[in-house]
């Protein structure tokens, strides 16, 4: 009678059998699902911290009246935190920003903005991310437009900083579009631009 309770009990090969590879196949799913929310995390994660990066970046910027009169060059960002272009470039932007904060001034100015319009239309700014390069008096001695390699960034910011001519100057790269929200002359009837005065803040 011992030995019937003995063999009732004892799972025979084959069910253990079944019984490892239910779990192999059990843990393989939990993997993958892991290995999934993982995945959908990290993409989840950096789309977010792209325009939180831009808004960052543009809290600690010097402020464009310091700037243009503290005797340093400036390197002036035209932004939106929508730009999808902008928020590619910002994680290098940000490290040349630490690496050359106390030579350079560097300013953001957000277009969705309306106090930035007299610089939007003086810069005329009709993509971005669009990089006006400014020298120690606050004059423009170049611009960029559009994505950038950070090697081209960083070769025109040791040439501003030394006040030597800028190797890529004039350089232009993807953009996200941009129209100013009003025009220059507000009562050209033909302007396409002159019906829309509102702008947002």
């Amino acid at each position: 009678m011992s030995g019937n309770l003995s063999d009732s009990s004892t799972p025979s090969t084959q069910e253990v059998a079944q019984l490892s590879s239910g779990a192999r196949l059990r843990n393989f799913v939990i993997a993958i699902a892991a290995i999934l929310l993982s995945v959908s995390i990290f993409i989840g994660f950096r789309t977010e911290t792209a325009p939180g990066l831009l808004t960052a970046m543009a809290e600690d910027a010097v402020p464009l009246e310091t700037a243009l009169s503290n005797g340093k060059p400036t390197f002036l960002e035209f932004y939106a935190n929508w730009c999808t272009t902008c928020q590619t470039m910002a994680p290098d932007l940000e490290t040349l920003q630490q690496q050359h904060s106390d030579q350079i001034n560097f300013v953001m100015l957000n277009v969705d903005n309306s106090k930035w319009l007299p610089e939007i239309l003086q810069y005329r700014v009709d993509g971005i991310p669009h990089f006006v390069f400014l020298s120690r008096e606050g004059t423009a001695i170049a611009q960029t437009i559009g994505e950038q390699p950070r090697s081209v960034m960083q070769a025109n910011l040791v040439a501003l900083a030394d006040g030597t001519p800028l190797p890529y100057a004039q350089a232009t790269g993807q953009t996200s579009a941009f129209t100013a929200p009003v025009s220059p002359d507000k009562t050209s009837k033909t302007d396409p631009r002159s019906h829309s005065s509102q702008v947002v803040d």
